[in-house]
């Protein structure tokens, strides 16, 4: 049964990445653009923890804690880029 959900989760979650893939390479604008990769960091932090409890592997839990510290500075980094560059989606 846990199996199951397991199953489904992984595949909710890959179904969410691909749309969001897809928001990455049509996005009107950037900054809906850098919304949609930090999105697909995110959805990547939540599958790799996924697949840590699935498979009873603690390590991941610890890859999982790096790729989202180092997806927070990426998103900290692109906002000082658009705030530099002064691109407001509001103008």
């Amino acid at each position: 049964m846990i199996e199951t959900v397991y199953f489904i989760a992984f595949l909710m979650m890959s179904l969410a990445l691909l749309i969001s893939s897809v928001r990455l390479l049509r996005g009107p604008s950037l900054p809906d653009r850098v919304i949609a990769l930090e999105l697909m960091a995110t959805l990547t932090v939540g599958m790799v923890v996924l697949y840590g409890i699935a498979y009873d592997e603690p390590k991941f839990i610890d890859v999982a804690i790096v790729l989202a510290l180092t997806s927070f500075l990426a998103a900290v980094g692109f906002s000082s880029f658009l705030e530099k560059r002064g691109i407001h989606d509001d103008d």
